[in-house]
Parts: structure tokens; C-alpha cells; sequence
């Protein structure tokens, strides 16, 4: 969690507090809850349980203290660090995200619900200390949504990506999430609905979502992002946000990113139709796991960021 949530961390640390002792006591408990824990934006893992039962007023910072070593300052409201691991600079810090969505209020006052994904990562923040959404925990937030209430999915396709776009709606199939689709850019996805756009990097040019990727991590949190004329190249970042790799024709990306706290946008997209198609093969579980961003070139699946452990 970076210093600019510190703040809010204590005063959260502190209305926990306060609502222990109003003599609220536990309500009914919830069930499967997973909670996951790596360092360097997912590549190397530290741990992942499983609840099949969780205890009713259970918050996030409860269960990371069941599994692991915990040190806090601030009063309990900030992880300084999980099982001895904790940021080796001023720009590394620990991070959460509840079904593939940034934390808005502190560990200790975020609730549990049923089907969860908790996610704690220690990572660089020195390109951004915001990465509002990522794509790891699919297929939340989806199945389960945000704060205990799902939301519907809306599925934005471009016209001569048909085939990625029904392998995206054929994957949300299998996990019961029904779409509501429509055509690229013709927006109604308002700020209740989860969206996922399918199309090339020049066909996503009508949509909000391609001038922040355009402006890189610190406005998107994404650690990619399409150059060249017509996109026709996708540059990925390393933590820092420079560029150490370009892919070119054929080339696909998954990432999420969110605006002003709205609920994330989703990207399935490439240089081409063909990197478009590359990347909606790798709209799985399996292929996303624990990836902040995901890019594709050919049959190589890179994780984004690239490089940078620590």
C-alpha cells in the first residue's frame, strides 16, 4: 500500500476500531474466499489459501493475519510487511485488490464477501502508485462483482473481430456471466456495468480507454501501450515505465483500468485482428493468473510489467 493511501489506512484502522466498540458482534460468516499473496506484480508467489468458511465481520486485514506474519504501523492500519517481506526502498510497498479491483479503503475496514479474491502484492510504485484495476483474478470481477454486489458485463466488439469476440462471450459462458453486447464505441455501459472492449488497437481509438493507455501507467495503471501508426506496435514497460520491448504486427494485450472509481474497463485487444484473436485465446483463468496485464505474441504469454524483481 503506498504512502499516498497511509492516510486513509489509519483513519480506516481507526473507525475499525470505533465499530468494535459499539458491540456490533460477527454476522453470519461467507464462503469462499481466496487469498493470494506474491511480490514484483504477481511473478513470484508467497502463498494462496482457500476458505471454505470465513467468520461473519471478517475483513481483509483479519484473514491476511490468520495466514501470515504481519507487521503494521500506524496503528494496524498499514502493512509494512507479510512474513518478513517488506518494501526495500521508499517506492516499494505492499498493495491490495478485492476480485482484480484496487482497494478504495484500507485492510482493516474492507469487508469480506462470499467468493472473494483477495490479492496482496509487493511492488514497485515509482511509474504509478494507482493501478486501479487488473486482470489476475479472472474470472472476477465478473462471477462476483465489487463490494458483495455483482454487476452485469457488457461486451463491445468491433466488427472484424467476430471470432475473438465470441471466444470472450464463450469463456464468460462457462462461468455463468451472461452479455449484453453491442458495437465498439457505442457506449450505454454507464458506471454500473462491467465492460471488456474486443478490438484493434485502432478500432478502440472511440473509446476513453485508449487515451489512457495512450498516457501510460500513471493515468491507466497499465504497463503497455500501443505506438506506431494505427497502433501497429505495442510497447511494454518495465516498472519504472520505460519501454523494453516492442511487439509488433500480430501482437495482443489483456488489461484493465478504471476511471474516477468506475467500474473497470476491460481491453482484448492488438496491432491487428490477428493479435486481437491471439489475445482473446489467452482470455482464460489458466493464462491469466496472477498477471497484472497480459501480452501476447504468437504462442508467448508476457506478463506485464516486464522484468524488474526484487
Amino acid at each position: 500500500m503506498s504512502r499516498t493511501r497511509n492516510a486513509l489506512s489509519v483513519v480506516a484502522a481507526a473507525t475499525a476500531v470505533a465499530i468494535a466498540g459499539c458491540g456490533l458482534g460477527p454476522g453470519p460468516g461467507t464462503s469462499d474466499v481466496n487469498l493470494t499473496v506474491t511480490r514484483n506484480f504477481g511473478t513470484a508467489p508467497l502463498g494462496s489459501f482457500t476458505e471454505q468458511r470465513v467468520p461473519g465481520s471478517e475483513t481483509v486485514m483479519r484473514m491476511l493475519e490468520r495466514h501470515f506474519q504481519v507487521a503494521t504501523r500506524y496503528g494496524g492500519g498499514f502493512v509494512e510487511s507479510i512474513d518478513g517481506r517488506s518494501g526495500t526502498s521508499s517506492e516499494r510497498d505492499w498493495f491490495f485488490y478485492v476480485n482484480g479491483v484496487e482497494a478504495a479503503k484500507g485492510a482493516a475496514v474492507t469487508a469480506v464477501h462470499k467468493g472473494d479474491r483477495i490479492w496482496w502484492d509487493l511492488h514497485d510504485w515509482s511509474a504509478t502508485d494507482s493501478i486501479p484495476a487488473v486482470v489476475g483474478s479472472f474470472p472476477e470481477p465478473f462471477v462476483n462483482g465489487t463490494g458483495g454486489r455483482r454487476l452485469p458485463t457488457v461486451l463491445e466488439c468491433a466488427s472484424e473481430v467476430s471470432h475473438a469476440c465470441e471466444r470472450v462471450a464463450k469463456e464468460l459462458d462457462a462461468v455463468h456471466v451472461p452479455v449484453a453486447m453491442q458495437a465498439i464505441g457505442t457506449g450505454g455501459s454507464g458506471t454500473d456495468s462491467l465492460t471488456i472492449v474486443v478490438g484493434t488497437a485502432q478500432d478502440l481509438r472511440v473509446e476513453i480507454v485508449s487515451d489512457l493507455l495512450d498516457q501510460g501507467p500513471r493515468a491507466s495503471g497499465v504497463y503497455a501501450r500501443f505506438a506506431g501508426r494505427g497502433g501497429s506496435a505495442l510497447e511494454l514497460l518495465d516498472p519504472e515505465g520505460d519501454v523494453v520491448r516492442t511487439l509488433g504486427t500480430g501482437s495482443g494485450l489483456i488489461a484493465a483500468t478504471s476511471q474516477n472509481g468506475a467500474p473497470p474497463t476491460w481491453v482484448v485487444t492488438g496491432t491487428t485482428a490477428g493479435g486481437v484473436n491471439a489475445a482473446a485465446a489467452a482470455f482464460s483463468p489458466a493464462a491469466l493468473h496472477d498477471h497484472f496485464a497480459l501480452a501476447v505474441q504468437g504462442a508467448s504469454d508476457i506478463p506485464v510489467p516486464v522484468g524488474g524483481s526484487m
